[in-house]
């Protein structure tokens, strides 16, 4: 943007290449300030500026807490090639001719820089600034932003580490014990790139009376720092449910996926903003706080090292499961319901057995209308009833 006036009819940044979306810490960036006028207009200097700078503002109560932090500062007095200057450096511009000058200055090296970003309460921003001086007028200047994205490589030996972690909560009704829910989960590494699948091992037991559900999401952590104090903004970015838990019983995912998607990756290297991810799986109990496990993850810029590690980590989830259904002994077909005379017509409508709400208001115990179902013929042969990758079997 720039403050026109009548004298000037083009003042602008045009980068040399356009195309480019992102720069990265050591690379260049040049282009050139186009300039034409509509009058006779003596130009003492035009100055480029490369800025780079975070900033985190925020209200707390009365008090306005603000803090910035520079991480690029770039100057250079720009001249015309083939244009006569006078003795203090200035030059004329004349109408009917377009006036370009060339810049072009290194980003500094990687891990000198942090991503450019923009949040709630603060931001990361990139620009090249064009400044011209006239003599005994108001400068004029112009800016066009461009992004930083910070190489970020997931490859470490301590991000394809496992991690995992278990946590139990006992639940009460009335101050009365009422059981308790527990869970125990794993990952096989904490570093991912956008688009990749997140393959959760977990254990879920309930034995308390009331139905339980277990999640799982992935959640973003936003922290601003400014004037000594710390704001925290969290987001879900998206999530995966398991079967409902009733009193007595337990679930387990085995290699249950939760897709990384379309994000900035972490922000670890800003003094003032930082971007985390964190896998929380949790259990929901109604009537009661939820239980919940983060994980800590990294995510990473794409493209970067070998993938490897997320395809053979794919492939054992999905030759674990085949092994667990090739495994199941399946009856060859039902036996004939024919020969059932009992009137099996419901006498009042169908209800849920828990109103699925992720909140605070859904009921706390079951409540299940009295149905007349037959007894179902025998099966032989199966034991074990199986959901997608979960499986429901009695607390031992």
């Amino acid at each position: 943007m720039v403050a026109m006036t009548k004298r000037m009819k083009t003042f602008q940044i045009t980068f040399t290449d356009p195309s480019k979306t992102f720069y990265c810490g050591g690379d260049k960036v040049s282009g050139r300030i186009e300039v034409e006028v509509n009058e006779v207009t003596r130009v003492s200097a035009v100055k480029v500026l490369g800025l780079g700078c975070a900033k985190v503002e925020y209200a707390k109560g009365k008090q306005r807490c603000r803090q910035e932090a520079e991480y690029l500062r770039y100057e250079e007095v720009l001249r015309l090639d083939d244009q006569p200057t006078d003795s203090d450096g200035s030059v004329v511009l004349r109408p009917g001719n377009k006036y370009e000058y060339s810049f072009g200055f290194e980003l500094p090296q990687q891990g000198q820089l942090v991503s450019s970003y923009k949040g709630k309460f603060g931001y990361v921003h990139y620009c090249v600034k064009a400044l011209l001086e006239r003599p005994q007028q108001q400068t004029l200047e112009c800016k066009k932003s461009f992004e930083v994205e910070e190489p970020l490589d997931v490859n470490t030996p301590d991000l394809l580490s496992p991690t995992g972690g278990m946590k139990e909560k006992k639940v009460t009704c009335m101050f009365i014990p009422d059981g308790q829910v527990s869970l125990n989960a794993k990952i096989d590494r904490r570093g991912f790139c956008e688009g990749e699948d997140i393959y959760i091992n977990a254990k879920f037991e309930n034995t308390c009376s009331r139905i339980v559900i277990p999640k799982a999401a992935i959640i973003a952590k936003h922290i601003y720092q400014a004037n000594g104090r710390t704001k925290v903004f969290r987001q879900k970015l998206s999530s995966v449910r398991g079967n409902h838990i009733i009193s007595g019983m337990c679930d387990a995912w085995q290699g249950k996926t939760i897709r990384v998607p379309k994000i900035k990756p972490s922000m670890l290297g800003c003094n003032i903003i930082r971007v985390e991810y964190a896998l929380m799986i949790y259990v929901h109990i109604p009537g009661s706080e939820k239980l919940i496990l983060e994980l800590p993850l990294v995510i990473g810029t794409a493209g970067l090292g070998s993938r490897s590690s997320s395809v053979s980590s794919q492939e054992g989830s999905v030759s674990n499961a085949s092994q667990s259904w090739v495994s199941l002994r399946m009856p060859s077909e039902p036996p004939s319901y024919a020969d059932i005379t009992r009137d099996c017509r419901l006498d009042q409508p169908l209800t849920p057995l828990l109103d699925d709400f992720d909140g605070d208001d859904s009921p706390i115990f079951m409540n299940t209308p009295a149905f007349q179902f037959p007894p179902p013929p025998v099966y032989t042969e199966a034991e074990e009833e199986y959901s997608g990758n979960a499986r429901m079997m009695p607390v031992c």
